[in-house]
């Protein structure tokens, strides 16, 4: 049975929206096509009349777990504005973010996956650090700099690390300690 146009847009928006939690948790190639499928409801012949290859989905997915990520700290700014880095650190830099893999930070997620990947989906990534970069930049009232990096970069260390560990004292421990480092290079 045919459909329209408008429900296939429909249903490459979902595939694309449950690729980005799909491929959070499991890696890119965690996730085979008929199970990424089957998890937005649709069969695997779909997949081929709504994307190029698997890659165009991570490039596409990957933007839009960018975007997710990007919204939930908007969300967080505007609910703490006298404090909007703190606010980011807060969520950001928290025990439920660490345990959140499917809705979380892609670039913590995906890093190493992203790093073996084409340069479609390298671009994706590359323009949500930039945009991220952008995001702290206004948050501590500079221009994208060497300190946004240093934060953005501990802000994504830490939460990696702290997945990667058991122990979640370990796993907290290093989230206090980005914490406590951005905070320092801020009013430094």
């Amino acid at each position: 049975m045919r459909v329209s146009r408008i429900q296939a847009e429909k249903n490459r928006q979902t595939v694309i929206d449950v690729a980005s939690r799909l491929f959070r948790e499991h890696g890119f190639d965690g996730i085979g096509l008929k199970d990424l499928m089957k998890g937005a409801g649709l069969t695997q012949g779909a997949f081929y009349k709504q994307f190029a290859s698997k890659e165009d989905l991570v490039a596409q997915a990957s933007r839009r777990a960018v975007e997710s990520t990007a919204a939930r700290w908007a969300t967080a700014t505007a609910a703490n504005p006298r404090d909007p880095l703190g606010a980011v650190m807060a969520f950001y830099l928290s025990m439920g973010h660490r345990e959140q893999r499917m809705d979380g930070c892609p670039v913590a997620a995906l890093c190493s996956d992203a790093a073996r990947q084409g340069a479609e989906v390298k671009g994706s990534f590359e323009a949500g650090i930039k945009q991220y970069l952008e995001i702290i930049g206004r948050l501590i009232g500079e221009e994208p700099n060497s300190k946004a990096m240093a934060i953005l970069s501990t802000m994504v260390g830490a939460l990696t690390l702290s997945r990667v560990v058991n122990d979640p004292d370990l796993a907290q421990a290093f989230l206090d300690a980005a914490a406590e480092q951005v905070r320092d290079a801020v009013t430094a």
